[in-house]
C-alpha cells in the first residue's frame, strides 16, 4: 500500500514540477532581452574596460588569504567602520559611470557592479555587502563560463523596497574578446 502512495505522490510531483519550473523561469527571457538591448552596448565603454584592466593588473598576484582579508575589511566598513575602501571604489570613474546608467534606467536597474578577473569589485552604483563576489553564482556562472557567460538568478523580494527583483550577470571581454571581468545588474521586475 505504501508503494502505491509513494508512486501517486511522485506522479503528482512530476506533473506539477514542469509548471513550477516554467513559472520560475518566466523572468529569464525579459531580463535577458533587457540586458542585451540596454546594458551590453554600454558595458564596453572605456570607463569600464580600462578600470577592469587596471584592477586586474593590481590584483593578479593576490592570494586567497589576501582576497579574504580585503573582503573582511570591506564588510567591516559596511558595518559602520571607516569607509576608506568603500569611498575609494564609489568615487572612481567606473562607479560614477555605473551610477549614471542606473539613474538613466528609470527604476528598472536597482544596482550595477563590475568585478575583475578575481571577482573583486571594480565599480558599483551602490555599496555591496561584500567586496569579493568570486565565490558566488553571479561570478562563477558568468566569468567562470567564459566569454559568452550569461546568468539570470532567481527572483527575490527586496526587503527594503518590497519590489521583486533578479540579478543578471555577464562576462565582460576586452577588445580581443578575452574575458577580463563580469558585471551584475539588479533588475526591478516591477519596473521592467
Amino acid at each position: 500500500m505504501m508503494r502505491y502512495k509513494l508512486t501517486a505522490v511522485l506522479m503528482a510531483a512530476a506533473m506539477i514540477t514542469p509548471w513550477a519550473a516554467q513559472a520560475e523561469e518566466a523572468h529569464v527571457a525579459p531580463i535577458t532581452d533587457y540586458v542585451k538591448a540596454n546594458v551590453a552596448p554600454w558595458i564596453k565603454d572605456p570607463a569600464v574596460i580600462d578600470a577592469i584592466k587596471a584592477q586586474n593588473a593590481k590584483t593578479a598576484g593576490l592570494s586567497a588569504a589576501d582576497i579574504d582579508a580585503l573582503d573582511k575589511a570591506w564588510r567591516a566598513e559596511v558595518d559602520g567602520g571607516d569607509r576608506k575602501m568603500i569611498d575609494e571604489v564609489l568615487g572612481n570613474a567606473a562607479s560614477k559611470f555605473l551610477h549614471e546608467k542606473q539613474e538613466a534606467s528609470e527604476g528598472v536597474i536597482s544596482e550595477i557592479f563590475v568585478m575583475d578577473a578575481k571577482g573583486l569589485n571594480v565599480g558599483q552604483s551602490d555599496v555591496t555587502s561584500d567586496y569579493w563576489q568570486g565565490d558566488e553564482d553571479k561570478f562563477q556562472k558568468s566569468f567562470g563560463a567564459g566569454a559568452e557567460g550569461f546568468f539570470v538568478d532567481e527572483v527575490e523580494k527586496d526587503e527594503s523596497t518590497q519590489a521583486l527583483q533578479s540579478q543578471a550577470s555577464m562576462t565582460i571581454v576586452d577588445e580581443s574578446g578575452a574575458p577580463i571581468g563580469a558585471v551584475t545588474i539588479g533588475i526591478n521586475l516591477d519596473a521592467l
